[in-house]
């Protein structure tokens, strides 16, 4: 289960990077914003620096997701790797239940955050 739950916690991280890209780094262009249900190019430069920022937590979780990984395959070190990475999967989760508390059709980018943390975080308690 350790495996399973490392390849769950990883895919949720490798996700956050790409969401990270997209928001900090690739905003502006029109098929990262259209993505995002924003209309216009001035939309997308309106809202362009909430983006950055944003982005900005997903690398972080996605950060704390990775050390978390690297210090639960540690022997003295599994314990800490387990907590930090289970709470990073918890805070997607809870992330991705907030963004569909916004509305029904965030559902499927509710789905593709979540899902993977979700399996993380139970392979990692069973795991335990």
């Amino acid at each position: 289960m350790g495996i399973l739950a490392t390849v769950f916690v990883a895919l949720a991280a490798l996700l956050h990077v790409y969401i990270f890209v997209m928001e900090s780094m690739q905003w502006r262009r029109p098929s990262i914003w259209k993505r995002f249900g924003l209309t216009s190019q001035a939309d997308a430069d309106t809202t362009a620096p909430l983006a950055y920022n944003q982005g900005f937590y997903n690398l972080f979780l996605a950060v704390g997701a990775a050390i978390g990984l690297v210090l639960y395959w540690i022997p003295d070190l599994h314990q800490a790797g387990f907590t930090l990475a289970l709470f990073t999967m918890a805070s997607i989760v809870s992330a991705a239940l907030v963004l569909l508390s916004t509305g029904r059709e965030r559902l499927r980018a509710a789905a593709l955050q979540g899902t993977p943390a979700v399996l993380g975080l139970a392979f990692l308690l069973i795991a335990r």
